[in-house]
């Protein structure tokens, strides 16, 4: 004799409708409350992936602005990038977390710090570049490179810091 429960459940995110006895459908995966929770995660994909977007578009742009006013040799505009989005998330963490001046929920501060400012800063862009550079033979703009963006980060990071704990006061 088989039992309801015996019935072997369906693979995990199975997204489909099953018929029951009385001619009603069901999700099969779980309950409403589980339906609910990945519903919400899916909106906390979409919102880090708008903010990525915008970063990213933030990136490109103020990147470009700077390439055309001091030219490509060293690429000050990757820098800037990196040390403006370092202070920004140095300023955004401190002023947003537990016991920091602003109340954010965790999905907004997600939106801003991953989503927005992950797809600003640009390290991945930073280790390329450095890597051709010195490919290039540019050891001096190389070593520069990663000298200063590495001291500058690390700097406007505690900024960033520093100015939350003021606005804090």
């Amino acid at each position: 004799m088989k039992f309801h429960g015996d019935e072997p459940s369906p693979p995990r995110g199975a997204h489909f409708l099953e018929s029951t006895h009385a001619g009603q459908s069901v999700f099969p995966l779980a309950a409403k409350g589980n339906l609910l929770e990945q519903l919400r995660l899916k909106m906390e994909y979409l919102w880090i992936g708008l903010g990525s977007a915008l970063g990213g578009v933030a990136r490109y742009w103020l990147s470009g602005v700077i390439a055309r006013r001091f030219g490509e040799a060293f690429p000050v505009g990757t820098l800037v990038v990196n040390v403006t989005g370092s202070f920004v998330i140095g300023l955004v963490a401190a002023l947003t977390e537990p016991g920091g001046r602003f109340l954010m929920g965790v999905p907004a501060r997600r939106f801003v710090m991953v989503g927005v400012l992950g797809g600003y800063t640009t390290f991945s862009s930073f280790s390329l570049q450095t890597l051709n550079l010195a490919r290039d033979g540019e050891w001096l703009y190389a070593g520069v490179n990663v000298a200063l963006s590495v001291a500058l980060c690390l700097l406007a990071v505690w900024c960033g810091r520093i100015v939350a704990e003021m606005v804090g006061r």
